[in-house]
């Protein structure tokens, strides 16, 4: 049957049962019960709560017992909508929620690494997990307060395992708006093409390779116009990039003539390709737990009234219904 508001489960998408009462109400007193009153402030904020709790399902619940479904984060909402008390009033505006949303999330500054080479020929791109994932630097939307540089480093460290910390120079930087979206990339220089990559985060990256600089495609009207969209995410900062290569040149050296991608991890399965193998030599990092230091958590009055919202949760998470507290 299908749900109000969320537009139904597809139930097509993958097979396996839907994720069980006991669970859902675990998954609302971790992430929804105990979560400082102010987390609950507005429907963003609340979502992205939501959103973590939906990776915890997908990157432990699902992945312990295959005989679960795995979600999409629109239909795991529709769920956890449905299963609180305090959210189920707000089910039948789920689509208007999740569309603000989105909008809400394409506004929130990103931070990350351009990571060059040890001759400034290369420079590393990971590879989103899902199927049709674009390349792009490492980086990710800065949390509540949190500083540029300090986002930088954390999101490198989640998508690559590699700690730019001890070598990001504040002043080298590179930043572009796309769309609404402020991204600030910093220049970090002298990485041997040798060290050992591996994503800390589960399903996220689903490949981690350097690219030869000189064979990537600015952005440009024909580029669009001939749908080069896997590089959409890198892009806009190559003029700036190959400016300040220009202007930090390195004594003369033999270029090589590998290929112009070099693939230095992998994942052993992920909806981007067919069947990725894992690279043996980064295999050691690839298992660390799931990090959940995730998007910036701002406030913003949402059209919905979230007075309301606060209150009525404020009574029910007391005394949770579920839990039979």
């Amino acid at each position: 049957m299908a749900m109000a508001g969320g537009g139904g489960l597809n139930r097509s998408s993958s097979r396996g049962q839907l994720p069980p009462q006991e669970l859902l109400d675990d998954l609302c007193s971790r992430f929804l019960l105990n979560v400082p009153k102010e987390e609950l402030k507005s429907f963003e904020r609340i979502l992205f709560l939501l959103e973590q709790a939906h990776w915890f399902y997908e990157d432990n619940s699902v992945e312990h017992n295959t005989n679960l479904k795995s979600l999409s984060f629109k239909d795991f909402t529709s769920l956890m909508f449905k299963s609180c008390t305090a959210l189920r009033p707000y089910i039948v505006h789920l689509d208007d929620i999740h569309k603000d949303f989105n909008n809400y999330k394409f506004r929130i500054p990103v931070s990350g690494a351009i990571i060059l080479d040890d001759t400034y020929e290369r420079c590393l791109l990971v590879k989103g997990w899902k199927a049709g994932a674009s390349w792009s630097f490492p980086r990710g939307k800065r949390n509540k307060d949190e500083e540029d540089h300090t986002c930088a480093v954390r999101e490198v460290l989640e998508e690559t395992g590699f700690d730019v910390s001890t070598l990001l120079n504040l002043d080298d930087h590179i930043e572009v708006s796309i769309g609404q979206q402020r991204v600030r990339l910093y220049i970090v220089t002298g990485v041997k093409r040798d060290t050992v990559f591996a994503p800390q985060t589960k399903k996220e990256i689903s490949e981690i390779s350097w690219h030869r600089i000189d064979d990537l495609l600015p952005a440009s009207d024909d580029a669009v116009s001939r749908g080069v969209n896997e590089m959409n995410m890198v892009a806009p900062f190559l003029t700036n990039l190959k400016a300040w290569i220009a202007a930090h040149s390195l004594p003369l050296y033999q270029k090589s003539e590998a290929s112009s991608k070099v693939t230095v991890w992998k994942a052993k399965n992920s909806s981007s390709g067919s069947a990725p193998v894992e690279n043996p030599v980064a295999r050691a990092g690839s298992d660390a737990q799931h990090v959940d230091n995730r998007p910036g958590r701002s406030f913003r009055n949402f059209r919905f009234d979230t007075a309301s919202i606060l209150q009525s949760m404020e009574a029910s998470f007391l005394v949770p219904t579920h839990l039979g507290a």
